[in-house]
C-alpha cells in the first residue's frame, strides 16, 4: 500500500511539474531534447519534465533605446543624438521560431543596428539639415531597421529620434541667432502695429474733418435758401404794398377838399377807398 500510495505521490508530482500556462501575450516553442517540436498557443500545456523545455516570447509592442551617442556631422560638428525604437515579434510559428533560431538576442542587436543606422544616415547631413529633417532621418531608419530585421521575425512598428544636440558653445550660438530673429520680428510687428494705429487714426480724423464740412455746406445751403426765400416774399410783398400805397395817395388827393369820387364796384380801389374813407361801393 506504501508503494502504490508513493506511485501516486511521484506521478502527481511528475504532472504537476510539467504544467504549463502560456498568456494572450506570448508566444511559447517547445523543445524536445534540443529539438523544437511544438509551437505553443495561449493557453494550458504539459511538457514532459527533464525531456522537454518550453521558452516563452513575448509577442507586445516594446520599446527600447538607442542610448545617445555623439555622431561627428558633415560640417563637422559633434552632435549627441537619441532615439526611440518601438517594434514587435510576430504572431506566426515561424516569426516566433525566427526570432529565437535566427538572431542570438534580437533585442540587443536591433539597439546596436538602430545606432549604427543612425551614425550612417546624420553623418551624411549637415547638423542644420538633420534639425530640419527628422521626420526623413526617421523614415530612413524605419526602412532599414525593417528590411535588416525581416528575416528575425520582428515587426518594427515605428521609430523616433528623440534628440539632436549640438555642442555646448554651438547651441550657445544657436540660442542667440533665435533670439536675434524674434526681436526682430517683435520690432517688425511693433512697427506695422503702430503704422496700423497710425493709419486708423488719420482715417479717423480725415473722416471728422469731412463732417464738419459737409455740415457747413449743409448749413450754408440752409442759410442761402432762408436768404432766397425772404428776398423773394420781401420782392412780392414789398411790391405789392407799394402799389398800394401809391393808390391811397392818390386816392387821398382826390379826397382832398371833400370831393367824391365814383367808381365801378368791381374796381379794385374801391375796396380800399371804402375801407379807409367809408365810401361804399355803387351797386349793378
Amino acid at each position: 500500500m506504501f508503494y502504490i500510495y508513493l506511485a501516486i505521490a511521484i506521478t502527481l508530482l511528475i504532472f504537476i511539474s510539467g504544467i504549463r500556462i502560456v498568456r494572450p501575450t506570448s508566444r511559447a516553442l517547445v523543445e524536445t531534447l534540443g529539438k523544437y517540436t511544438k509551437f505553443a498557443t495561449p493557453g494550458f500545456h504539459w511538457i514532459i519534465p527533464g525531456i522537454q523545455k518550453l521558452y516563452r516570447v513575448n509577442i507586445t509592442e516594446q520599446m527600447f533605446s538607442a542610448d545617445p551617442q555623439v555622431i561627428i556631422t558633415n560640417d563637422n560638428l559633434n552632435a549627441t543624438v537619441d532615439a526611440q525604437v518601438y517594434f514587435r515579434v510576430k504572431l506566426d510559428e515561424e516569426s516566433v521560431k525566427n526570432s529565437q533560431y535566427n538572431v542570438n538576442n534580437y533585442k540587443f542587436q536591433i539597439v546596436n543596428l538602430a545606432r549604427t543606422t543612425l551614425r550612417n544616415i546624420i553623418g551624411t547631413m549637415t547638423l542644420k539639415s538633420a534639425n530640419s529633417e527628422r521626420g526623413k532621418i526617421n523614415n530612413d531608419l524605419h526602412r532599414t531597421l525593417l528590411e535588416e530585421t525581416n528575416k528575425w521575425g520582428i515587426d518594427i512598428v515605428r521609430t523616433e529620434l528623440k534628440e539632436i544636440d549640438p555642442p555646448k558653445d554651438v547651441q550657445e550660438t544657436m540660442n542667440k541667432v533665435v533670439k536675434a530673429e524674434n526681436e526682430k520680428v517683435a520690432a517688425v510687428d511693433f512697427a506695422t502695429a503702430a503704422e496700423t494705429n497710425a493709419d486708423g487714426i488719420k482715417r479717423a480724423e480725415i473722416k471728422k474733418a469731412e463732417g464738419i464740412r459737409q455740415a457747413k455746406i449743409l448749413e450754408a445751403e440752409g442759410d442761402a435758401q432762408a436768404i432766397k426765400l425772404v428776398n423773394e416774399a420781401a420782392e412780392m410783398y414789398f411790391k405789392g404794398n407799394a402799389q398800394l400805397l401809391r393808390q391811397l395817395q392818390a386816392t387821398e388827393i382826390a379826397l382832398k377838399n371833400n370831393a367824391k369820387i365814383v367808381v365801378p364796384s368791381n374796381a379794385e380801389l374801391i375796396n380800399v377807398i371804402g375801407e379807409m374813407s367809408g365810401i361804399m361801393p355803387i351797386k349793378k
